[in-house]
């Protein structure tokens, strides 16, 4: 995920609909949309439709669109390279913000209907920034800004809504440079960075429901903005702790370690951790989570000098050929490549990195093609034992 999301949208789009079911002013059925929801932050998203139809009536059904558009972008965010869900993220975004439209153009005057209308721009506005479609994202910031204080103004009492309207005045105040004649096009109101982490911090405090999203949502905050790696660790591991079956917050435990306290040694616990999980069955999505952590289990590896145990780690993705995580046959290929050829096995590395070039996705996204090129043209170049 890119370092700077987007002028507005950051994570303000999430934040409005996992409001949805804290037990806060006027918003009802709350029990019900808070134990949907729990069942998304388990990682368990076989199990939401079900839930849903079970929930929705006597919920409003408003709220379960919106649910359901956000289990998905869960689901993309177990392998968010990956495209095959895009489409019907739309479609699913596009049903929930008409039906919270039509509701608030009923009922002007309820606050929930504006509510579960900022909450029906969260998950496409998330995937517009990881698409790179930063002006889209932009413009959909504003209006969830505009529909979460419409709620606050008819209802002062939900203050979940409060963290997306800090998220706003946190995110409006850091806009680099560059882009505060974007600002300025948008009619996009200044913000304050202080006030904004401190709203964030009051809501998540008084929060039920929003807890969860808001630790996930504040740890790129404290490591992108705050600078501190520490606390956003914290934040993530008392996710783990409570949603062990989720694979994405142990991910972003060793990727925080890996990455901003360049541990190593750290990382590879987290991911071998996550591995075994995975392996006995105790986490969602387990084939992906096992081809995904031995992957980067077979990078920390290769970091730390441990080349024979990284070959070994990586070769099953290898022999499986697996189509997710999205280009992991490619990747597998690099990282067995950089194994051999740090063994000097110059044959097998070399075409493992032929492989690596073969199989990389036409997209790329994580450079294997080049990378490969590069490595094996300079192993090409050695006079490495045979």
């Amino acid at each position: 995920m890119p370092k700077f999301l987007a002028p507005v949208a950051l994570v303000i789009a999430a934040s409005a609909l996992l409001n949805a079911g804290a037990p806060a002013g006027g918003l009802t059925e709350t029990a019900r949309l808070g134990a949907v929801y729990d069942t998304i932050l388990r990682g368990q998203l076989s199990r939401v439709d079900a839930q849903i139809r079970e929930t929705c009536p006597p919920a409003p059904r408003e709220a379960c669109l919106d649910l359901q558009a956000s289990a998905l972008w869960w689901r993309i965010l177990v392998d968010p390279h990956n495209r095959a869900h895009d489409e019907e993220l739309q479609q699913l975004s596009t049903r929930a913000l008409d039906a919270a439209t039509a509701w608030t153009k009923r009922a002007p005057d309820n606050p929930e209907a504006w509510f579960y209308l900022a909450g029906a721009y969260g998950p496409l506005s998330q995937l517009r920034v990881w698409r790179g479609q930063r002006l889209t994202a932009a413009r959909d910031g504003v209006r969830i800004k505009a529909a979460l204080e419409r709620s606050i103004a008819l209802d002062p009492a939900l203050k979940d809504a409060y963290f997306g309207i800090g998220l706003y005045h946190y995110v409006a105040d850091i806009i680099p440079a560059p882009l505060k004649t974007l600002r300025f096009l948008l009619l996009m109101p200044g913000g304050d960075r202080v006030a904004g982490l401190k709203e964030m911090l009051t809501a998540r405090e008084q929060g039920v429901l929003l807890a969860g999203e808001a630790d996930y949502q504040l740890h790129y905050i404290y490591l992108w903005y705050e600078h501190q790696p520490t606390r956003a660790l914290e934040l993530v591991r008392n996710l783990d702790t409570k949603y062990p079956t989720n694979p994405i917050f142990l991910q972003r435990i060793a990727d925080i370690q890996r990455d901003y306290l360049h541990d190593r040694a750290a990382s590879r616990v987290s991911w071998q951790q996550l591995l075994d999980r995975a392996v006995a069955g105790r986490v969602e999505f387990a084939p992906l989570t096992i081809a995904r952590a031995r992957l980067e289990l077979a990078d920390d590896l290769i970091a730390l000098g441990e080349f024979a145990r990284a070959a070994e780690t990586v070769q099953p993705i290898v022999d499986a050929r697996p189509t997710a995580p999205y280009g992991a046959e490619a990747r597998a290929n690099l990282l067995l490549g950089r194994a051999l050829a740090a063994q000097h096995t110059r044959d097998r590395a070399l075409a493992a990195f032929d492989r690596a070039i073969a199989s990389a996705p036409s997209d790329d996204p994580d450079a294997v093609r080049s990378r490969a090129r590069e490595e094996r043209a300079r192993l090409a170049s050695t006079n490495l034992a045979r």
